[in-house]
């Protein structure tokens, strides 16, 4: 099993096959913390061979920098998922978008989305949340 794809973005899309991403981003830049993302996509494309045939269990997490899920409640993510290419298949290709909503991120600092899979850490994606000040002229207005 090969991550060819795994990005944050603004918009993401599957059509007939095809993986349409639209803003992808490492960073938000917070006026005020907590901060919470009103709304994004985590967009990722698999690729499959033979010897990737059977039951898995993803596991996608949004962490801080202590290792603590960003939302306890409802992380890990963890969907199940058959793998069966059809005889004579080199590989087989799939995308996959999880719409997120809502992330609420309580400090500026360096978080990851882990992506694993059975039990294995595919991969990190590291997300920094950065408390940026608003110039004086603002602050008169």
């Amino acid at each position: 099993m090969d991550i060819q794809i795994a990005t944050l973005c603004d918009f993401a899309a599957d059509y007939n096959g095809k993986l349409v991403i639209s803003g992808t981003f490492d960073t938000l830049a917070a006026r005020a913390l907590p901060v919470v993302h009103p709304s994004c996509s985590l967009a990722l494309r698999f690729c499959f061979t033979q010897e990737d045939s059977g039951r898995h269990k993803l596991s996608i997490n949004i962490i801080n920098e202590d290792g603590e899920p960003l939302d306890p409640q409802n992380m890990p993510i963890e969907p199940e998922f058959e793998v069966q290419l059809p005889p004579n298949t080199p590989f087989l290709t799939r995308n996959v978008i999880l719409n997120l909503q809502g992330l609420r991120f309580a400090n500026a600092g360096i978080y990851s989305v882990d992506l694993g899979c059975d039990g294995e850490l595919l991969m990190r994606l590291p997300l920094r949340i950065v408390h940026v000040q608003q110039p004086q002229a603002e602050l008169a207005s």
